[in-house]
């Protein structure tokens, strides 16, 4: 088992995971029991998984609708890329304060890995959707192929990082 204090808390990894162990005191400061909670500071194959999911949930539903496709066509670049900037910006707050709040020192690395983790995965995700059903032209019109990702990407990596905390 690894031990660390932080902040009021203990760190432990018990069958082979991370927890918080928070000390419960009375009155006089005594300790009575202990609250014990998963950390999921870690990103292991199972928070994957749940990541791919996730992006399934809401990607298929949006991927299929015509509006989407229609909506890659006529919106300009720079508002997909701003499109983008803004559901990478919603992950990365979701993920701090679910994940990491108040025990972000040492694990910077961990917080960045996860937080690329959910985009990347849930592009991947829609862009193969999209490809399945032949509404993502890679060789025809990269461009548009791409625009068309990012948007349903939006909604599917909100899904994907919910699923991610749900354990």
């Amino acid at each position: 088992m690894e031990k660390s204090t932080r902040q009021g808390f203990t760190v432990k990894r018990i069958g082979g995971y991370l927890h918080k162990i928070v000390p419960v005191v009375d009155g006089a400061g005594k300790v009575i029991s202990y609250a014990v909670s998963p950390l999921m500071w870690e990103l292991r194959p199972r928070d994957v998984m749940q990541i791919i999911v996730g992006a399934s949930v809401l990607a298929v539903p949006v991927a299929f609708t015509e509006e989407t496709w229609v909506l890659g066509q006529i919106l300009p670049l720079g508002n997909v890329l701003a499109l983008g900037a803004v559901s990478v910006a919603f992950i990365a707050l979701f993920v701090y304060y679910n994940f990491y709040r108040g025990a972000m020192k040492g694990h910077v690395m961990e917080y960045v890995k996860r937080v690329v983790a959910i985009y990347v995965l849930s592009l991947v995700v829609v862009g193969g959707l999209l490809t399945l059903i032949q509404k993502c032209p890679w060789r025809a019109d990269v461009l548009l192929a791409f625009k068309r990702v990012v948007i349903v990407a939006f909604p599917a990596s909100m899904s994907a990082a919910i699923s991610d905390m749900l354990k």
